[in-house]
């Protein structure tokens, strides 16, 4: 008895242990056990010429208990004690309960004196145990074995009974119509099973018990009455009735055996079929995806805002994301689906399968190319329209403060040039407005370089494609014009005052210098007001460390300007002094300028405003691009880590499948536990996925820490995954050939060795000349002639089915099974077939749907042809029919 078998009779002789702790046993059980074992213990005691009449009295001194042992096992036990005494009694017991014990039984609680003492209890659980030991243990259906193998049993040979269901051995068998369908189906002449009905089970017992006890031998061994009445039966009284029809019919056991062969056949048949049908849906379906995504990948439409392009930014994350992981998932299990299934038929003997055209692997893998480098171009054309609309932007806004400081500059200039007070002016008057003029020249030359930048920035945000170029080219050329006018309206004033300069004599000098060095003092002012309120943008450090030492500059020149405006205001008070010390009779403010010293004053002090308001900005822009940077470093130092992991695992896989280290199945193991290692990795993945994104959200470009951008990752790891689940899937289809084909681990070892010793680039895969070399070097003659080319593109054709030009290692050692394997298998069945027929060449369509279940045996006759020999028989299949059903036109 092996460990599976003791473990069985242990657990079954739990309830007993139970029933001696609590005295629970139930007395209908109790009765039922007492006659169903008393009859058991009967049938065997017949055949040395005894019988026992009280069970637990016949067996008290132990004589009969080592007949009844030496019945059913066939071997002699020790010599009983004759004598009459207790201690005799007890040692026959001992001899019978030492001989159970041997056979691997272990005993719990019982022992020869609660035997010899006539213990109901003990006397049956011991009973129980020679029944599980001798008569329900060796039942074995299916690679199960005791209850269960029993229990599959009764449920296989009533499956076509209407009204029965097996499911234990108490309370399915009370209506008495399992008993009836085991015998009908074995004898079907015993038994009129149509015209018995569930709502009389009484009747339905008794004719079961007493045709089993007529015809088949089986005794008596339960009372109608007693399974009716109760509500539970003895789960251990039916199973040893139940067993004695199991032995009783044993005789079929061929039969059955012979179409569970024909049943396996049958199902890798349909098993096939449906793979098939599997692969082209899901291959439809990922086909139907990839050509939905492609359009979106490879739309380019612009948008206006950088709101809008972010919004494209996050779907094109949450593709990234959320819906193509499921895809490279649905890809891989199309390969690894496509992949088992070809080596399923090339086990059953069947031609390769073949998908609908464009539904090919390498169809599917094309189309996935194409979709990664429409991907790979969205990306990139997503990050260069958020840097064009960050420059535009940018741009926008500084053609917008550039064009109103002009248009405030410009405004009533052209009314000021158009006046002629120089008509009714005194010489004085005429000189000033001559000199004021010349200023005003100054002035607007000093002008013509804002004017010039406002044109640029116009010109650059054309080329870069504003949105809003319309109206900023509308407002450019309204300024260009204004400014021409200005120029023109310029040019006539000074020709007018240049012909009445000749009547005027004299200007006020201080009033010529104070327009001569506030005007450029102003622009000055205007210019820095200018610089101060300037937006900027800036990616990295150094570019902001370089505007705040210009800024730094700036601010060293502001004491020089500080002497300069009061030397400016000096020159206004010294003009002051003079009016009031020789009552010059002066109409209005300075004739020569309109600055006026509150005005620079004003500006001035604007001017020292906007100076912390600089540095503050500054200083917040230097803390963003230090955030940035660490940003950068923070991803670096995880990329520069995950990358050279993801490159390793990757060699070390390739490593392992193709040495030779321990079996299939320790290479299997070792590739899984890579696969858990891996997949235990997919945090850091994750979390290198959120420093990306925390990355981009800051608008970061580049990254001179590392050489490993999130895309290289990503790739790499999908590959990582696709590889290890792809070499899994090889080595569990070389374990299958192995098992299939009757492979020794020192075949494979050897197919191994000259495989790599070819495999000179190791690929994993040879080239057809290397795979000739390696055919030569096991014994084939394989020559250069005409002969020996087709022989070689014979074998080709076996291992390169789809012409690929090279030869994977599953290919190589299905070809060298192929070579040296028999046809055992088809010969096993084609023998269960001439079982199931008898004498006759046929089997009838009756006899093939009793055989075997209804939905495999529908397929089987749905595939073959009526017998057509010359004793033909209607409804009937032959031999022929048979075998091209199930292996085609082959060579069985």
């Amino acid at each position: 008895m092996d460990h599976y078998d003791s473990q069985q009779t242990n657990d079954y002789m739990q309830p007993e242990e139970d029933w001696d702790r609590d005295l629970l046993l139930d007395p209908a059980w109790e009765k039922q056990q007492r006659k169903t074992f008393t009859a058991w213990c009967n049938s065997h005691l017949r055949k040395a010429g005894t019988q026992i009449e009280n069970i637990e009295e016949d067996f008290r001194d132990g004589l009969k208990l080592m007949l009844l042992l030496e019945v059913i096992s066939g071997e002699r036990l020790a010599k009983p004690e004759r004598g009459k005494m207790r201690v005799h009694k007890i040692s026959n017991v001992n001899k019978a309960l030492d001989f159970i014990a041997s056979k691997g039984v272990k005993l719990v609680s019982i022992g020869a004196e609660e035997i010899v003492d006539g213990n109901v209890k003990m006397t049956l659980g011991m009973i129980w145990t020679i029944i599980l030991r001798f008569a329900i243990q060796d039942i074995s259906v299916e690679e199960t074995s005791a209850k269960e193998g029993l229990l599959l049993w009764c449920q296989r040979k009533t499956a076509p009974y209407k009204n029965v269901n097996i499911q234990n051995f108490h309370i399915s068998w009370k209506d008495g119509l399992g008993f009836c369908a085991l015998i009908h189906r074995h004898r079907p002449e015993l038994i009129d099973y149509g015209k018995l009905r569930k709502d009389d089970p009484l009747t339905n017992l008794n004719t079961a018990f007493d045709v089993a006890e007529k015809y088949l031998d089986i005794p008596k061994m339960l009372d109608a009455e007693d399974i009716v009445g109760t509500a539970r039966p003895d789960e251990k009284a039916i199973m040893t009735y139940v067993s004695s029809f199991y032995h009783a019919f044993s005789g079929a056991q061929k039969a059955e055996t012979a179409a569970n062969r024909i049943c396996k056949v049958l199902a890798v048949n349909q098993e096939n079929e449906r793979l098939m049908e599997d692969y082209e849906k899901l291959a439809s379906d990922l086909l139907e995806w990839i050509r939905r995504t492609i359009p979106w990948l490879e739309n380019r439409a612009p948008e206006n805002t950088m709101h809008a392009m972010q919004q494209k930014l996050e779907d094109f994350r949450d593709y990234r994301r959320l819906h193509k992981p499921p895809k490279v998932q649905e890809k891989c299990q199309l390969e690894i689906s496509f992949n088992t299934l070809q080596t399923k038929l090339r086990l059953s003997n069947r031609p390769a399968f073949m998908p609908s055209e464009g539904r090919m692997v390498s169809d599917i893998n094309n189309a996935w190319g194409c979709l990664e480098q429409a991907e790979k171009g969205y990306e990139e054309w997503l990050l260069n329209e958020i840097r064009r609309l960050e420059r535009l932007d940018h741009l926008a806004e500084k053609f917008r403060q550039k064009a109103s400081i002009h248009e405030a500059w410009t405004d009533g200039k052209e009314a000021m040039l158009r006046q002629k007070d120089y008509e009714t002016a005194t010489l004085s008057e005429i000189k000033a407005l001559l000199k004021k003029h010349e200023a005003f020249e100054s002035d607007l030359a000093a002008h013509q370089d804002r004017v010039e930048q406002i044109a640029a920035i116009a010109q650059e945000l054309n080329e870069l494609d504003y949105y809003d170029s319309p109206s900023v080219n509308a407002r450019c050329q309204r300024i260009c014009d204004q400014w021409d006018n200005l120029g023109a309206l310029t040019q006539k004033r000074r020709e007018a005052l240049e012909r009445t300069e000749k009547l005027l004599e004299t200007i006020d000098q201080l009033y010529l210098e104070y327009a001569k060095r506030a005007a450029p003092f102003n622009n000055w002012m205007e210019g820095a007001m200018e610089d101060l309120q300037d937006t900027f943008i800036v990616h990295t450090i150094e570019e902001i460390q370089g505007l705040t030492t210009a800024h730094e500059q700036f601010k060293a020149t502001l004491p020089d300007a500080d002497k300069e405006r009061l030397a400016i205001l000096g020159i206004h008070n010294e003009v002051s002094k003079i009016v009031q010390t020789y009552h010059v009779n002066m109409a209005g403010t300075n004739p020569y300028t309109t600055i006026t010293p509150q005005e620079i004053n004003g500006k001035w002090d604007h001017v020292r405003q906007l100076v912390p308001r600089r540095d503050q900005a500054l200083m917040e822009e230097h803390a963003r691009q230090q955030h940035n940077e660490r940003l950068r470093k923070q991803f670096a130092a995880q990329a520069n880590v995950i990358g050279p992991w993801i490159q390793t695992k990757m060699e070390e896989i390739g490593r392992i499948s193709i040495e030779m280290h321990g079996t299939l199945e320790d290479q299997l193991s070792h590739l899984r536990q890579y696969e858990k290692s891996i997949v235990n990795y997919k945090p850091k993945i994750d979390q290198l996925e959120g420093d990306h994104q925390l990355i981009q959200e800051a608008l970061i470009f580049d990254n001179k820490h590392t050489n490993y951008t999130m895309e290289h990752i990503r790739v790499g790891w999908e590959q990582l995954l696709t590889t290890i689940a792809r070499t899994i899937n090889e080595v569990e289809n070389q374990i299958l050939t192995r098992d299939a084909k009757g492979i020794s681990q020192e075949q494979m070892n050897e197919f191994r060795a000259s495989f790599n010793h070819f495999d000179r680039d190791h690929s994993g895969t040879l080239g057809p000349e290397e795979f000739k070399a390696c055919l030569i070097s096991l014994g084939y003659d394989i020559g250069n002639d005409p002969q020996g080319e087709a022989e070689f593109a014979r074998i080709m054709s076996i291992v390169d089915p789809n012409r690929l030009g090279v030869v994977t290692f599953q290919a190589f050692i299905d070809f060298m099974s192929r070579e040296t394997a028999d046809t055992d298998t088809a010969d096993q069945v084609m023998a269960s077939f001439k079982i199931l027929a008898g004498d006759k060449n046929y089997i009838t369509v009756d006899e093939l749907r009793r055989e075997l279940p209804p939905d495999q045996a529908e397929y089987c006759i749905a595939r073959m042809a009526p017998y057509t020999g010359p004793d033909a028989v209607p409804g009937a299949l032959d031999y022929m029919s048979f075998s091209t059903a199930l292996y085609g036109e082959s060579d069985l």
